[in-house]
């Protein structure tokens, strides 16, 4: 038989080109569905959050239902059941660019709480971050009996890529259909994109932030804030997929409160021009803080270090040199000595020829080290190359793999035992008359042990009942 490399290959899961939201909606949900029910492992990790049991995963798409009179059908429900209970969830898709609509979600959890479900479960490329606990505004009312949670597309990717190549499938067949959905929700045609754009506001606010005529009371200025936390959640997800291990966002104390992160980025954006954001790599030497300054048009991307705790300044630097043998020269490089504002810095290139330049006057210690790498802003709203959007997630990037993925925390030498002084011991010469007197005897001493030995030398083993004494009973 002859057979073209041309021909498409059979896929579980298809991706075709047929138009229509509705029609990609259904694809997505029914593929997501499908594997949380064919692979356990999968469905467990996704649903365990939300508060599901460990048991068999069931999973249904277009549920007709009707409640006071009226016919209802979400996109999808799970099941799961276990020791004679059952545990379920209403499912809500949308993908591309759909918004959830709050009406409808406000119906869902009205049908939720009347079929006594646990939870609804909406799936769309929106984002819940550190800060917000829903894209939308719903009625908190309606929440008392039913728990309302959330999936980004991009949450469900990185949870399957995870589950795939880091926590592994025991079934050969289960790994390869998760697989599948891998290259599915990979695929731009199903409708899970990635985060691609920085909305319609951000041209504004980029020129505005330039000149310095941003006003917090600016619609686009929120939009733009409430964009660049979904791209720090989006982030966060692309380097937990990379790494294989859970990055995420850090907030303080005051911004962890609902609508207080987005108030405080608001805030920032309009007085400074600047958005931050601080990830937290597991067993990183420090956090990844990034800033991205519209007046400069500049990413920074830095860590901090905590200096050894013994040693001078010279030490101290060195030690941080050898961890940066292979960074790039463009990094700048700060030391910070205590109870002062001010700090040492310069470029690494100018520091591994002068050391020097970090060493504080007056002997005093260093007690910390900032390092940082900077790049040029991308300008485009959307995703794509010379983008915003690019540019800080290349240059945080950038910074992991060529610095802080490298350095390493220093940890003081454990304590040692104090070691025992030999003590020397002269002996004192004796006469030369005695000491002839003992060489003599000695001599005689080996010439009648040789003779008591048959005459063996002393690299022979004996033979059997050789050169041995009897002993009398």
């Amino acid at each position: 038989m002859i057979v073209d490399e041309k021909w498409p290959v059979a896929r579980l899961i298809p991706i075709s080109s047929a138009s229509g939201i509705e029609a990609q909606e259904r694809r997505a949900a029914s593929a997501l569905l499908a594997v949380m029910s064919a692979v356990p492992e999968f469905g467990r990790a996704l649903l365990k959050p939300l508060g599901a049991p460990a048991g068999k995963v069931q999973t249904f798409i277009e549920v007709p239902f009707r409640i006071d009179g009226k016919s209802i059908r979400p996109d999808g429900v799970i099941a799961v059941a276990r020791g004679g209970k059952t545990w379920g969830a209403i499912v809500e898709a949308k993908t591309a660019g759909a918004s959830l609509d709050p009406q409808q979600i406000d119906a869902y959890l009205d049908l939720a709480r009347e079929l006594e479900f646990h939870a609804v479960l909406s799936i769309s490329n929106q984002y819940v971050t550190s800060s917000t606990e829903y894209p939308i505004e719903v009625d908190r009312r309606k929440l008392r009996k039913v728990r309302l949670h959330h999936w980004s597309w991009i949450d469900v990717l990185t949870e399957a890529t995870l589950q795939k190549q880091y926590r592994g499938v025991s079934d050969p067949d289960q790994a390869y259909i998760l697989q599948e959905l891998i290259r599915y929700l990979s695929d731009p045609r199903s409708g899970a994109v990635a985060f691609d754009s920085m909305g319609p506001g951000w041209t504004t606010v980029r020129e505005n932030a330039r000149t310095q005529t941003l006003r917090k009371q600016d619609p686009e200025v929120a939009a733009v804030a409430a964009r660049w936390d979904d791209l720090v959640r989006y982030l966060a997800l692309d380097l937990t997929k990379d790494l294989g291990r859970d990055v995420k966002q850090v907030l303080s104390r005051a911004e962890r409160a609902p609508g207080a992160r987005r108030h405080a980025l608001i805030e920032s954006l309009a007085n400074s021009g600047q958005l931050e954001a601080e990830l937290q790599v597991p067993d990183a030497a420090g956090p990844l803080n990034i800033v991205a300054d519209l007046r400069s048009r500049q990413v920074i991307v830095s860590t901090k270090l905590d200096a050894p705790r013994e040693g001078r300044a010279k030490g101290r630097v060195s030690w941080l040199l050898r961890q940066l043998s292979n960074a790039p020269d463009g990094v700048t490089v700060e030391a910070r000595v205590p109870y002062s504002a001010a700090s040492l810095g310069a470029r690494l290139s100018a520091v591994r020829e002068s050391p020097d330049l970090l060493y504080p006057d007056g002997g005093r210690e260093i007690r910390e080290f900032r390092l940082s790498l900077s790049g040029n802003m991308g300008l485009k709203r959307d995703s794509g190359r010379g983008s915003f959007v690019e540019s800080v997630i290349a240059t945080t990037k950038d910074f992991y793999s060529a610095v802080l993925q490298n350095l390493r925390p220093w940890k003081a030498a454990p304590p040692k035992l104090p070691q025992a002084a030999e003590e020397a011991v002269e002996v004192e010469a004796l006469p030369e008359p005695l000491q002839e007197a003992v060489t003599a005897a000695e001599s005689e001493m080996d010439k009648a042990a040789g003779e008591a030995d048959g005459g063996e030398s002393d690299n022979e083993l004996p033979t059997a009942g050789r050169g041995l004494t009897q002993v009398p009973d």
